[in-house]
């Protein structure tokens, strides 16, 4: 995500309004497991453009379809570790295999907005799912594609950031969150906001 000083008012009321499509902690949607997507078909072609749509507007990497309210299993994310990455969805993913080799980054969510908190994860992962076309997709990733593909899997399962940072900080980011205050994000450097 950009520094927040490019965004221009029109940026910003696009990702406010953007936003408000986008269900936020404490929605029982947020903790449901999604079920698996029988078919491939226009409906749902067109929820996941829909689903870009907001997720760019928004100025997300990714976005659950959970997260959204819909409860099917799949996901849209960029491709690349940069912003400008393509847009493109995944089907019933499965992560089949993940790295020993950990690394500790900082991630935001859009349905936890302004709240960051560590997440320890693997470094590589590989993910299976389907395309829109109904193509088998079999991705190997590391870095920070690798941690947006796992982020967005935990949204299927429904396990949030803020389940998988340590307990001081996860009671620190849940008082913000009740209290609907941000918590200052980490130097930029340090930081991954994956959706």
């Amino acid at each position: 995500m950009a520094s927040s000083d490019a965004f221009t008012p029109e940026v910003l009321q696009r990702r406010r309004e953007a936003l408000q499509q986008v269900r936020q902690w404490g929605d029982p949607a947020l903790k449901t497991v999604a079920k698996p997507v029988d078919a491939i078909d226009a409906d749902l072609v067109g929820e996941a453009r829909r689903l870009i749509t907001i997720m760019d507007a928004a100025l997300g990497a990714g976005l659950a379809a959970t997260q959204v309210g819909i409860m099917r299993r799949y996901f849209v994310y960029r491709e690349g570790d940069e912003e400008l990455g393509a847009a493109t969805a995944l089907v019933n993913p499965v992560v089949e295999w993940s790295s020993e080799e950990t690394d500790v980054r900082h991630e935001g969510c859009l349905s936890l907005g302004g709240v960051w908190v560590s997440v320890e994860r693997p470094v590589s992962v590989r993910v299976t799912g389907l395309d829109l076309s109904g193509r088998e997709q079999r991705i190997e990733a590391h870095g920070a594609l690798a941690r947006r593909l796992q982020h967005e899997t935990d949204h299927l399962d429904g396990i949030l950031m803020i389940d998988r940072t340590t307990k001081d900080e996860r009671k620190t980011a849940l008082r913000a969150l009740r209290e609907g205050r941000a918590m200052d994000p980490p130097a930029e450097g340090d930081r991954l906001e994956i959706d």
